[in-house]
């Protein structure tokens, strides 16, 4: 039942066209609110982490396992931007005080789909990417590559950090009516546990 209730709601935005665009978003997120179900229950979980120098900078690859939640498609095609932050932060350890935190940083990423062109989108920075299918957009969000993190000049060479990434879906930038859904509800709780490990800085 949940399953038909979305996809009947998800079908109605896509024919609707642009005026309808606010009216439909209200109508999935009541539909998502009173059908229910476990619509975002699969985890994310990094499989692959590193930080290597590259010319001037220090840069993050990272490779995310998990699979696409259900009916996330649907919640895309119904005209939803749905947000995602990766969040790095890299810390010097100090035995005599807390660990001092040497940069913060959070890439923002925008899943989308495009109902003329008929792709699915996925914005960093400013910058989109398309593809033909979900699949491909999905597989590349869960992707990191050549991050720049960190200035090379900021570490100190044969010294040793503590690094941490994770990522999350961030509610507070999804329209207002799922922000409402979400509140007090576990199945939009799209986020990965800490992956923290320690490299050396200057080591190849």
């Amino acid at each position: 039942m949940p399953e038909l209730c979305l996809r009947a709601c998800a079908r109605a935005c896509r024919a609707a066209g642009a005026w309808h665009v606010l009216r439909n978003l209200v109508l999935v997120a009541l539909a998502f609110t009173l059908c229910g179900g476990t619509a975002f229950a699969a985890p994310f979980e990094f499989h692959y982490t590193e930080v290597v120098a590259v010319e001037g900078h220090y840069v993050l690859n990272a490779a995310i396992s998990g699979e696409a939640p259900a009916r996330l498609e649907e919640l895309v095609q119904a005209g939803v931007s749905v947000p995602f932050n990766v969040e790095f932060v890299l810390r010097r350890p100090r035995w005599w005080w807390f660990d001092e935190v040497i940069v913060e940083r959070v890439m923002e990423l925008k899943l989308s789909y495009h109902a003329l062109t008929r792709q699915y989108r996925l914005g960093s920075d400013g910058l989109y990417r398309s593809f033909t299918s979900f699949e491909q957009a999905f597989a590349a969000l869960r992707s990191v590559r050549n991050w720049v993190v960190v200035d090379r000049g900021v570490l100190q060479d044969g010294e040793s950090y503590n690094a941490a990434l994770r990522i999350r879906l961030d509610m507070s930038q999804l329209p207002k009516p799922f922000q409402v859904a979400a509140i007090g509800s576990r199945d939009l709780d799209l986020t990965s546990a800490w992956s923290r490990w320690t490299f050396m800085a200057g080591a190849r």
